[in-house]
């Protein structure tokens, strides 16, 4: 007896997806060509319509795809206690109806940041997704929507997973930086990265302080990271400072420790 796999007809064509030695890992040809198609699309929506109000309808109905797998429409049913919870989810999907912590901030610019904010929860609420896990498809979704966020985004930048933000638009960001998983971009009172150079997972980097007798006084000073510079994985770097290009700060695996 034939073994079933040779069979006349029963053979399927599956992509290799696992990397060569002379090759880079991607998704499907046919699930690349999709993705590329939704970045564009959203790319598209970002430069055609800057107001926050169609910014936040266009990241509410993005995300109600995601979350819930359906369009966003029908009337929300509030007699009934057992559908609360999602309710609730349903409006927390539209900015409008949520607030970052950034919006209390006395110094926030508040006509610039109302035009990043749904961008803000979206990039939030992406990485909180499973789509967000998507390696390929991550890197990609950040570098579209941070050149919407930020004041500069340089080429070819690799910004990874749970990476946040505070206001973005204080944020200068240098051709071929990574900024690794977990990081911290304070970007109250400014910060510059520049050209190639690595944020490593869950590194702090903060442009702000706080006065010693009262937690409420703060003040803002521009932080620097120059060309070529690595920040260490957890490593912090305080308001004010400026990282020379190529000085390394924290510890890394190199050094023994």
């Amino acid at each position: 007896m034939q073994c079933p796999s040779m069979q006349p007809g029963a053979l399927v064509y599956r992509p290799i997806r696992m990397a060569t030695a002379n090759s880079t890992p991607r998704p499907a040809p046919e699930a690349e060509e999709l993705y590329r198609r939704w970045l564009q699309f959203l790319d598209d929506e970002f430069v055609r319509h800057s107001s926050p109000e169609r910014r936040a309808e266009i990241v509410r109905d993005q995300l109600y795809q995601i979350y819930l797998g359906r369009p966003h429409g029908g009337k929300l049913n509030l007699t009934l206690t057992s559908e609360l919870p999602a309710n609730i989810l349903g409006l927390s999907l539209d900015s409008a109806n949520v607030t970052l912590e950034a919006e209390y901030f006395a110094e926030a610019d508040r006509e610039r940041y109302a035009r990043r904010k749904p961008l803000l929860w979206f990039w939030k609420m992406f990485d909180r997704s499973p789509l967000g896990l998507n390696l390929w498809l991550g890197i990609r979704f950040r570098c579209m929507l941070g050149r919407h966020i930020f004041e500069h985004m340089g080429t070819s930048v690799k910004i990874f997973h749970g990476v946040d933000l505070t206001y973005g638009y204080n944020l200068n960001i240098g051709d071929g930086t990574t900024i690794r998983q977990g990081a911290l971009l304070s970007d109250r009172g400014g910060i510059t990265i520049g050209k190639n150079a690595v944020i490593g997972s869950f590194a702090r980097v903060y442009s702000h302080t706080h006065a010693p007798d009262n937690f409420d006084k703060v003040t803002l000073v521009p932080t620097v990271i120059g060309d070529g510079a690595r920040i260490a994985s957890h490593a912090i770097v305080l308001a004010g400072h400026t990282v020379a290009a190529g000085e390394a700060v924290g510890s890394f695996p190199s050094d023994g420790v």
